[in-house]
């Protein structure tokens, strides 16, 4: 459960005036975050999960599309 824990601290952080170098940090993280949460979703297929790893998701559409501009 370390990994839930890991991307509920992740969504908290700000992400407010970053750099190209950080949003390239979040991405990375936040699809790890995702994949190791995927593969805790496949044994347990709990909706929280699932819900976790749509608002990362999200997080990470977001960084990258801000970055892109």
């Amino acid at each position: 459960m370390d990994v839930i824990n890991q991307a509920l601290e992740f969504e908290q952080r700000k992400m407010k005036s970053l750099s190209t170098s950080d949003r390239v940090k979040i991405s990375r993280e936040a699809k790890r975050l995702i994949l190791d949460l995927n593969q805790i979703y496949k044994k347990k297929k709990d909706e929280n999960i699932m819900d976790i790893m749509k608002r990362l998701t999200a997080i990470k559409q977001k960084v990258e599309k801000d970055r892109r501009n």
